[in-house]
Formats: C-alpha cells, sequence, structure tokens
C-alpha cells in the first residue's frame, strides 16, 4: 500500500481553495436570492395598457368596462419608462390589443389583450317599419344592454330620431342608425322666412329668402331684402336664429 503524505504548505494550499470555493458559492446564492430582478414589471404594463384604454374609451356613451388579459413580461429586459398605443386596425370595443412599448433603458414593443364592454341604452324599431316612414315615438323601444356588438352609429335617444323620415325598411326589434334616418327638410330653397336675431337683451326680426335647403338645426343661408346674405341655424317652426 502507497500512502500521499501531504507536506503542510500543500495541504495549506488546498484547504485555502476549499475556503475559497465555499466564499464564491454562498456569495453567488446570495445575489441571486437578494439580487435586482432583471425582467419586466407585468404589473407596470399592464396598468400602461389599461390607463391608455381608459383615455380611448372615455368618451363612449353609458357604462364601460376594461377586462385586461394575461401577459408575462419575466422574458423582457427591464425598463423604467413605458409608452402605450393603438395599434393599427384596433378597435375600441370587444377584443383588442395595446401596444406598449419601452423607451429607456431597453427597446421593446409587446401587444397586450384586453376586452372591452359598453352597456347602455339603445334604440329599436317597436314593430316592422317602412321605408319613407315618418318616424312616431311608439314606433320606437328603448332597450338597455351591451352595446359593444352593435353596428355603430346606433341612436340611444328616441328623440333623435323622431319627426325623422326612415331610409329603409325595418323588422321588429332592429337597432336604429342614426344613417337609416333622414332628417325632415323645414326651409326649403327660396323660401321666404323669418330671421331672428337674439343676444343679451334683445332680440329683432326680419325677412329674407333661402339660399339653401335645411333640415332642424342645420346652417341656412339668407339673403335679406338689403341684398346681403347672412347665415343662421334653421328651426323646426321655419325660421332663422342668428345668436350673438
Amino acid at each position: 500500500m502507497v500512502c500521499a503524505i501531504l507536506h503542510e504548505p500543500e495541504a495549506d494550499f488546498i484547504g485555502q481553495n476549499i475556503d475559497m470555493f465555499f466564499r464564491l458559492f454562498f456569495l453567488l446564492t446570495a445575489t441571486i436570492l437578494t439580487g435586482p430582478v432583471f425582467a419586466a414589471d407585468s404589473a407596470i404594463v399592464l396598468e400602461t395598457a389599461e390607463q391608455h384604454l381608459r383615455l380611448q374609451t372615455k368618451g363612449l356613451p353609458g357604462t364601460v368596462t376594461i377586462t385586461m388579459g394575461q401577459f408575462d413580461g419575466s422574458r423582457l429586459p427591464p425598463c423604467s419608462v413605458h409608452e402605450a398605443f393603438s395599434p393599427q386596425g384596433s378597435q375600441v370595443v370587444g377584443k383588442t390589443n395595446v401596444g406598449v412599448r419601452c423607451l429607456s433603458p431597453n427597446a421593446w414593443t409587446v401587444l397586450v389583450p384586453a376586452q372591452i364592454a359598453v352597456s347602455g341604452k339603445y334604440v329599436t324599431s317597436s314593430r316592422a317599419l317602412i321605408a319613407g316612414q315618418v318616424i312616431q315615438a311608439d314606433d320606437l323601444a328603448t332597450l338597455s344592454g351591451n352595446v359593444s356588438n352593435l353596428p355603430s352609429g346606433v341612436i340611444s335617444n328616441p328623440a333623435a330620431a323622431i319627426g325623422k323620415t326612415l331610409r329603409n325598411s325595418l323588422g321588429a326589434g332592429q337597432p336604429l342608425r342614426v344613417d337609416q334616418l333622414i332628417a325632415v327638410m323645414v326651409i326649403k330653397q327660396g323660401q321666404t322666412v323669418r330671421v331672428i336675431s337674439s343676444g343679451a337683451g334683445f332680440s329683432v326680426s326680419a325677412e329674407g329668402k333661402a339660399i339653401n335647403n335645411a333640415s332642424e338645426g342645420e346652417l341656412v343661408r339668407v339673403r335679406m331684402e338689403s341684398g346681403q346674405t347672412i347665415s343662421g341655424k334653421a328651426r323646426l317652426d321655419g325660421s332663422v336664429e342668428i345668436s350673438f
């Protein structure tokens, strides 16, 4: 049997190496456990996307509910400055995506999924209506529900449809859209109209001839007896209002 005998300097050298190995091992372990997370913060990305959607949907009628989808940013490098944007072709309601890009210190762009639901009132036909029919109050019904999947331009207030002419026929229970209505002409070209000028503490009226057709609320040009041409708003009674 051959026994290796280590001299004292050699033994000290090996002991120092073992000690250094354990020091490096514990230092590396502590760094992994206590060091900073080198990944993007998923919560901040989701919050940035949601805030963008709230701004985009602020003007929608009704109650807006935003549900953010799942997002994992653990594979992305860290980011301190985020910017959200609407990708081309994205929708304001229903299923959509929000773009979030990192501006500093790294550069990356991701799409965050979301679902936007809008609850509100909308107007439908209470019975079958034919094209050319002037809409009356009892021709309409007002419902409440999810308007996210309804066509754009659906009317929410029946007052916006009453007295107008239907452009095309509708079955019972169909949503009514703005583009399906024809406003009644309250002023016709060449018609003599009364022009009312009003302001703080005064009201003056005169007559003139309408230069163009106009529905209620539309702009109409009037040639006065003096030859002057003025513009005002057509009223339901056929007069023209000019406010100062």
